[in-house]
């Protein structure tokens, strides 16, 4: 049978198919990040200049990659929504914003503990810790802007051209270190050479990073068929979901 993507971007065919990956993810998640954390924590040797300060790495840059990452989806999922006018783009959008802020809430509290012991201060005003700040208000932003409008389909257009516009912070946080002079470190990871960490912490690091996107899959489709239930609950496949 050949697999049509087509086929599960109407929220009657997408809402069985998030039912059944959603405890696949969640074993995923709990495998991976278990597995990385265990690599970073235990068997990641101590790093010759941070000390034991730089294991929060392994929360901290799986959280930061997950805020960008995770606004990029959104936006996507905004431009889709508002070309095709899908149904279901637009409550994807809202099902990931919450676990976006998350992550980008996490960046940077993670990120001010590690600051505290290396640069001597909680916060600066940085070029990539002040644009992961505003990548965190265009979440918060996004979810205030579609609560306050009480026309769905008027917030859900909103919150989407909000999402496209905000994309353009993306590129910004990622290349911030190397148009600025900054006190946050280069890259450790970059597609164009080889990595700067040890392979054993990349190892824990990547590990965790994996497990934390299925367990963002895992909570982000939850929370949408919730709202494709609240949504579609006139029809008659959601009703008998509804009234089970």
């Amino acid at each position: 049978m050949k697999f049509n993507l087509y086929y599960f971007s109407s929220p009657a065919t997408f809402f069985p198919l998030a039912t059944k990956l959603i405890p696949i993810f969640w074993i995923l998640a709990a495998v991976f990040m278990i597995a990385g954390l265990w690599v970073g924590l235990v068997v990641a040797p101590i790093d010759f200049q941070q000390g034991e300060g730089y294991r929060i790495i392994f929360v901290h840059v799986p959280t930061s990659w997950l805020s960008m990452f995770l606004y990029l989806v959104m936006a996507f999922w905004a431009a889709i929504g508002l070309a095709f006018k899908t149904r279901l783009s637009a409550m994807m959008c809202r099902a990931i914003a919450p676990t976006g802020a998350i992550m980008a809430f996490l960046s940077l509290w993670t990120g001010a503990f590690w600051g505290k012991p290396m640069w001597g201060t909680w916060w600066v005003w940085d070029a990539r810790l002040t644009s992961e700040l505003i990548l965190f208000f265009l979440y918060v932003g996004y979810l205030a802007l579609i609560s306050a409008i009480d026309d769905v389909k008027r917030a859900d257009k909103a919150g989407a051209l909000l999402l496209l516009v905000g994309v353009v912070n993306v590129p910004i946080i990622y290349f911030s270190v190397k148009w600025w002079n900054t006190l946050h470190q280069g890259a450790s990871v970059s597609l164009t050479k080889s990595p700067s960490m040890a392979s054993v912490m990349l190892v824990g690091m990547l590990l965790v990073s994996v497990g934390m996107w299925f367990y963002c899959l895992a909570v982000s489709f939850m929370r949408v068929r919730r709202i494709i239930l609240e949504r579609e609950y006139k029809s008659e496949w959601a009703n008998k979901i509804i009234t089970k």
